[in-house]
């Protein structure tokens, strides 16, 4: 564990904040070494993941944890599906990228999402079309107190737009250490009506995983910088939550 380390390499803003304590976790028992360490001293515990979810505005006392688990095991597999389980500190886009490499298909409208595996569920990811949720099977995370390693089903992480347990009841309770996902291996129904992907692939008679995955790549890098020349966090939004009555006088006024 090391001291007052600067966290510029590990946020994509690049602020140059310090961590009172810091350590990178590459298995589950050095992750319950940090909260021990933690608990015992009384001291706040931080969880870091790709580091795009966060604004380091001050330095952080206390341990920053970052999520350095690795690994990406196949469980089973048919004809029609392969069953995935991915460490949490498995860079995202890195995943979508081994997945379209292997023709299995799912998350290609989820590349270049910046990110962690192990954060992907916290609050549901999407983009152009389709939501963590669609392939999601399970998820396994240790509780930050107690120390006990639970699975979680889709149900009980009752995802919604943009959200799970994890960022409701359950906030800061838990560290998710893996995920399980389902992905197709042939008759994928590819998602290319959302936002500008049909444009991106003009030209392209019969468009493949990989297509659709280099086709989202390009909307994005031409959307955002990349965040090792300027520091930004990607795209994050939400939509706004509206009654039907007010949708309809929308309408109507414009």
């Amino acid at each position: 564990m090391l001291k007052n380390i600067s966290l510029k390499p590990y946020n994509t803003f690049g602020f140059d904040q310090k961590a009172q304590w810091f350590t990178e976790a590459s298995s589950i028992t050095e992750i319950i070494q940090a909260f021990e360490k933690a608990y015992e001293e009384k001291i706040p515990l931080h969880i870091l993941g790709g580091g795009s979810n966060v604004l380091l505005t001050q330095n952080l006392s206390g341990i920053v944890l970052k999520n350095n688990l690795k690994g990406i095991t196949k469980l089973k597999e048919d004809e029609d599906f392969i069953w995935l389980k991915v460490a949490g500190g498995e860079v995202w886009h890195d995943f979508t990228q081994h997945c379209v490499a292997n023709n299995w298909g799912g998350i290609e409208n989820m590349s270049l999402i910046p990110g962690s595996v192990g954060a992907a569920p916290m609050q549901n990811i999407g983009a152009y079309g389709v939501e963590l949720q669609s392939v999601f099977v399970s998820l396994e995370a240790i509780n930050r107190q107690s120390g006990e390693i639970k699975t979680f089903t889709k149900e009980e992480c009752d995802f919604g737009y943009r959200y799970s347990i994890f960022k409701g009841p359950e906030k800061d309770k838990w560290m998710i250490t893996s995920v399980v996902f389902q992905l197709t291996k042939q008759n994928h129904q590819l998602k290319t009506h959302y936002g500008n992907i049909e444009e991106e692939l003009k030209g392209i008679e019969n468009p493949t995983i990989k297509d659709v995955s280099q086709a989202v790549i390009n909307i994005r890098q031409s959307k955002l910088p990349n965040p090792a020349e300027l520091g930004n966090a990607g795209s994050f939004f939400k939509n706004p939550y509206i009654t039907l009555a007010q949708a309809e006088k929308l309408k109507t006024e414009h």
